[in-house]
């Protein structure tokens, strides 16, 4: 496959995608492990989430 003239250009620019793309993914699973911890520190803290209540509890 002959990328012509431009495959510097083409390689690059997937590459820089793929490592955006990438950098995203790490970001979001870190992102992730951070508000569950934050969410395990709340709930032992004794804050308690409004989707947890019963309906007779909403005032």
């Amino acid at each position: 496959m002959s990328l012509g003239p431009y495959a510097s250009f083409i390689v690059t620019s997937y590459t820089l995608v793929a490592a955006v793309v990438l950098l995203l993914i790490v970001w979001i699973a870190i992102d992730y492990r951070h508000q569950k911890e934050r969410l395990r520190q709340l709930d032992a803290s004794g804050v308690t989430r409004r989707s947890g209540r019963q309906a007779t509890d909403i005032r």
